[in-house]
Formats: structure tokens, sequence, C-alpha cells
């Protein structure tokens, strides 16, 4: 049986992810905000697992209400989810002790939102694993 993956979810005001896996983010860990939700970003810093190196790892990452339902928005072609799934792939660097955890990162820009005030959360799958984070929409100030 393969290792697991183990990743953090973060929520904050701006994101980018570079190749090398570093992960740059502005105003990140906030846990509330005001609707209508201004852009932002969810962020998510990886590890892998030694043994899971050069290996496709699928991933879903998606925006749920409190009851656990994906969040849908309407578009042109239909309601759609919010969200993000896809595959990471990390390599071993020349040099890198064997064993250790190797870093990967995803950052996913998020458009304005018109979500009611109540609480939602980004949810990460992979590997079988689900790490979320919550957060709570508040009425206009």
């Amino acid at each position: 049986m393969a290792s697991p993956v183990e990743a953090q979810v973060l929520l904050c005001d701006a994101a980018v992810s570079d190749p090398s896996g570093k992960l740059h983010m502005l105003g990140a860990g906030w846990s509330t905000i005001r609707t209508p939700l201004s852009p932002h970003a969810v962020a998510v810093l990886f590890r892998i697992p030694w043994d899971r190196a050069n290996q496709k790892i699928d991933f879903s990452l998606k925006l749920l209400d409190s009851d656990g339902h994906p969040i849908q928005l309407p578009t042109p072609e239909g309601p759609q989810e919010l969200g993000e799934e896809g595959q990471i792939e990390v390599g071993r660097p020349p040099g890198v002790t064997p064993g250790s955890p190797l870093g990967g990162a995803l950052a996913l820009s998020i458009p304005p939102l018109p979500l009611p005030p109540g609480r939602y959360e980004w949810r990460l799958r992979i590997a079988q694993t689900d790490i979320g984070t919550s957060f709570e929409v508040l009425g206009a100030a």
C-alpha cells in the first residue's frame, strides 16, 4: 500500500504556485469574508511521500455548502460546480535524501462570488483522503 499524501488548504487574498513547489501568498489564513466575496485564492501545499514520487496522483478541490453539497454557479452552459480536478506529479530532485517528503503546490484563483451569508468549505480529495478548510460569509457591511 502506498504512503498517504498530506496536504494543507489555505484561503488567501491572492496566491501563485511555481514549478519548484513553492507557494507565494498574500493575506493568507482568513476564515471570514463579507458578501459579495471579493476575488481571492485557494492555496494547497502538498507533501508527497518519497515512495509516491514520479506518480500521477488524482485530486479534486470543490466548494461545498454547510450540508456538504457542491456549490453550483449559473453559466451560459448551465449550472457548474466551482472547483478544480487534476493530477499532481512530483519528481525527486538530485541530491535529496532518500525517504524525504517532496513538496508540491496548487493555487486556484477565485473570481468574485455572490454567495449568501453562511458557512462553506473548500474540500480537497486526494489519495482517498478528504482535507478541507471552512469559512463563513457574513452579510454586507
